[in-house]
């Protein structure tokens, strides 16, 4: 059974550091290094909120999280982490975990049409500026008004030659149609497809409802993304995550204050996110974070620095683990600084120094209390999983989806008729009726050379004025002008 609403134990130090179900939608940030545990520190928060009946949704960049599924197992170091926490009643135990993968290889597939994700993120996707993306927003113009849905990769690439071939048309009506910037955006789309976008874009789309169920014993489902192969398109990755973050706060009614939030997303390998982002975009995602909350999601995102997040974002993360980070280099350094400048001061704890001192599964911790406030910065470990720390076999993901609460919701393509399908037709409609015009045309001109009597002897029109002309012979002054006339077409004599 799913566990009674209360304070969700994630580290031990000094004292134990607990994370309120009730201020989890205030958002949070797991920072640090590569290999000091912040992926063990996910799997922690997750495990806890799905143990109160939180779904969550994660992103698997390293192939390590799908164990969180299984039971774990005791082993000489994690007795001896449990020895030093002095923690004696740990079960090990797995989680209803649903698998999700874009190439629908290493989960169900997940997909979104072109007009959902909207001109502004694919815009984003494509890495237009700002002149193309006013282009690619009038092009969604045009298909709306037309009543031309845009679904799949083949909508959008139709669509873009569409209001191309006729620009001058489209001009009048909806400003200035940059033949540089069609170009853009259809290298842009093709550079998509290459990674991948074919199998991102279509029907069924994502239903999100389908992401905040609960599952055996009244536990959150986990929602893992195979994001291993992902990760090698940043754009797509990041702007996919965006996507669901947009769909979150688009379809979930308000709700205020909850006693737990309605589900917990976690942005792993956030840098991807802000890093290039036009200031447009950044202050779009400033804004989803803030008013999500309301609508009971909690996000917290996963980086190496707390400067990979703006500071207009980051303010609003008040849930925080910072694991170690190095000082190497001057940007290090500063980089530690910023990191120690964001916590509550505790008097007893040199916070700048302690970040590069903390060990592998060591953190500095600070959560909100009860009214909201952060609590003083605390250096703490964080406390073992219950599930499998790595991932789990091929075979046992089979059967995990074999399983699945949504197996064959997503694995059938629906190709359903919209802009592509409606444009070829029109040209099949416009070729056929440019042929029936050609065809009158040319049987007319038949018809009209048939009613002519040379024709229809077959003389040339050379022969029909010699064969009139000897007929009109009856003198010798009509022989003189016939031989005058026919002497001067030939180069006779006259």
């Amino acid at each position: 059974m799913a566990k009674n609403v209360g304070p969700l134990l994630v580290a031990k130090g000094d004292i134990d550091l607990h994370i309120l179900p009730g201020m989890s939608n205030r958002h949070g940030l797991i920072a640090g290094a590569t290999g000091t545990g912040k992926t063990v520190t996910l799997q922690v928060l997750a495990e806890q909120f799905s143990a109160i009946g939180v779904p969550v949704f994660m992103a698997d960049i390293k192939g390590d999280l799908s164990g969180i599924s299984k039971a774990g197992k005791m082993s000489d170091k994690f007795a001896e982490r449990l020895k030093k926490l002095k923690i004696q009643d740990h079960a090990f135990e797995g989680y209803p975990v649903v698998f999700w993968d874009i190439y629908g290889k290493e989960g169900h597939p997940v997909r979104t049409t072109v007009s959902e994700m909207g001109p502004i993120l694919l815009s984003r996707l494509l890495n237009l500026n700002e002149t193309q993306a006013g282009t690619l927003s009038l092009v969604f113009k045009v298909a709306d008004d037309n009543g031309m849905p845009i679904l799949d990769m083949k909508d959008i690439r139709s669509m873009i030659q569409y209001v191309g071939d006729n620009a001058a048309e489209f001009t009048t009506k909806y400003g200035r149609v940059s033949t540089a910037s069609i170009g853009a955006i259809q290298r842009g789309l093709l550079e998509l497809e290459n990674q991948g976008g074919e199998n991102f874009f279509g029907e069924p789309a994502l239903n999100i409802d389908d992401f905040i169920q609960t599952g055996e014993g009244g536990k959150g489902q986990i929602n893992i993304l195979a994001a291993d192969k992902l990760i090698h398109s940043p754009k797509l990755y990041a702007t996919f995550l965006l996507w669901l973050l947009s769909e979150l706060f688009e379809e979930l009614p308000e709700v205020g204050d909850l006693e737990k939030p309605k589900i917990v997303f976690f942005f792993d390998e956030a840098h991807l996110l802000f890093g290039d982002a036009p200031r447009a975009l950044i202050d779009k995602i400033e804004q989803v974070v803030r008013l999500i909350r309301s609508k009971g999601v909690g996000v917290y995102f996963v980086t190496q620095s707390p400067m990979d997040v703006p500071e207009s974002v980051l303010g609003q993360l008040g849930n925080r683990v910072q694991h170690a980070l190095r000082a190497f280099t001057p940007k290090d350094q500063k980089s530690v600084k910023a990191a120690a400048s964001t916590f509550r001061v505790n008097p007893k704890l040199n916070v700048e120094k302690a970040i590069t001192e903390l060990g592998v599964g060591e953190a500095l911790v600070s959560f909100l209390d009860g009214e909201g406030k952060p609590g003083i910065v605390q250096r703490a470990f964080i406390c073992p999983p219950h599930g499998q720390i790595g991932p789990i076999g091929d075979e046992d993901r089979k059967a995990i989806m074999d399983k699945s609460p949504v197996k064959g919701a997503y694995e059938n393509v629906v190709d359903r008729e919209s802009a592509y399908e409606i444009l070829k037709a029109r040209a099949e409609t416009a070729s056929k009726a440019a042929e029936a015009k050609t065809k009158a045309k040319e049987e007319a001109k038949a018809a009209k050379k048939e009613s002519r009597p040379a024709d229809r002897r077959g003389d040339t029109v050379v022969e029909a004025m010699m064969k009139s002309a000897a007929r009109s012979v009856g003198s010798s002054v009509g022989r003189q002008i016939v031989r005058g006339v026919l002497g001067s077409i030939f180069g006779g004599r006259r």
